[in-house]
């Protein structure tokens, strides 16, 4: 039995991919995005002016080394626009209480607000680990703290770009979204 030729394999069209998206994107709109992040001029400025990437690796490699040489007035701008992270709607109001005074004392004594990366801690888990990490962090110097929080937002910043070029959303979409402001 012989048979006609074979039609070709039918390919759906590619759809473009966030990274393609955002390596496309004007400059100004790439750095809104950016912001959206991590709230640094400069960070997102520096990381947008360096496009195309190849890769979604080489993007967070790039946000990480802009994000360690960010200055300390860079960091107080960054700080100044983030907030604590939501906790899960079933919350018991004892740890809202418990995480408001925890957060107070920090502020008053660092100055700023108390900064963590989520990513990879359970809903069930989020109001413990803030707590203990905002209460252990308190003891530190305010050098030391300073180092840490500027680690925390590098972290928080990777993963925002992370969710957003995987196809999740918006830098917002992360367990540590950002505030426009305080």
């Amino acid at each position: 039995m012989t048979r006609g030729p074979t039609l070709p394999a039918h390919h759906p069209p590619q759809l473009p991919r966030p990274l393609d998206a955002f390596n496309a994107a004007c400059a100004t709109e790439a750095r809104a995005l950016l912001l959206r992040c991590l709230h640094s001029p400069r960070w997102s400025h520096r990381i947008a002016a360096h496009r195309p990437y190849p890769d979604l690796d080489a993007l967070l490699a790039a946000a990480d080394e802009a994000a360690y040489d960010l200055s300390p007035a860079d960091i107080s701008e960054a700080l100044s626009h983030e907030s604590l992270p939501q906790l899960p709607e079933d919350t018991y109001s004892a740890a809202h209480m418990a995480l408001d005074a925890a957060h107070a004392a920090y502020e008053a004594r660092f100055g700023h607000v108390f900064v963590i990366y989520l990513g990879d801690t359970a809903p069930s888990e989020t109001a413990d680990r803030i707590l203990e990490a905002i209460r252990s962090r308190s003891a530190n110097d305010p050098d030391e703290e300073r180092a840490i929080a500027a680690d925390e937002l590098r972290r928080l910043a990777r993963g925002r770009l992370g969710t957003y070029l995987r196809g999740a959303g918006s830098c917002a979409t992360s367990p540590n979204a950002p505030t426009s402001g305080r």
